[in-house]
């Protein structure tokens, strides 16, 4: 499972031209998925998500997390994170995660980021064409995969 969090000062998620979601403060996740991934890999990317301290203390150090702000979450799939690129110039996206395995462990993560934060979490559609607008903060960028936690 993948991830990039953008700290952002609002984002927003637009299809057809109707806007579907919308955050403030927070977090924007874009969380691509893969065949094999696990619960223990949602459950570990959402506590991890939640405890990241990139968010200023009264002393303009990164030390608070989204929980400490009262920020919000905007998760949306992105099979792209997935791209493999070693050969050619056009990706191959054959390690991203089928529908059939993948929109259940997208489902799952977002639950298991809603209950870290105990609060809901806003979502793109998966497999939608979505217009994702953000302001990044900082910029604050971050990339983890659960391949790497060890």
């Amino acid at each position: 499972m993948r991830a990039v969090i953008q700290r952002v000062s609002h984002a927003s998620v637009t299809i057809d031209g109707v806007v579907r979601s919308r955050i403030g403060q927070g977090y924007l996740v874009l969380l691509g998925c893969a065949n094999d991934d696990t619960q223990e890999d949602i459950d570990w990317l959402a506590r991890k998500i939640a405890a990241l301290r990139v968010f200023d203390d009264d002393e303009g150090v990164m030390n608070r997390s989204v929980i400490d702000v009262g920020g919000e979450v905007l998760v949306v799939s992105q099979f792209t994170l997935w791209a493999s690129y070693k050969k050619g110039n056009r990706p191959s996206y054959l390690r991203a995660g089928s529908h059939e395995v993948t929109i259940p462990l997208y489902e799952k993560f977002v639950e298991a980021m809603a209950a870290q934060l105990g609060r809901p979490v806003q979502t793109g559609e998966f497999g939608a064409d979505m217009k994702v607008e953000l302001l990044n903060d900082g910029p604050v960028t971050i990339c983890m995969d659960t391949r790497s936690r060890e």
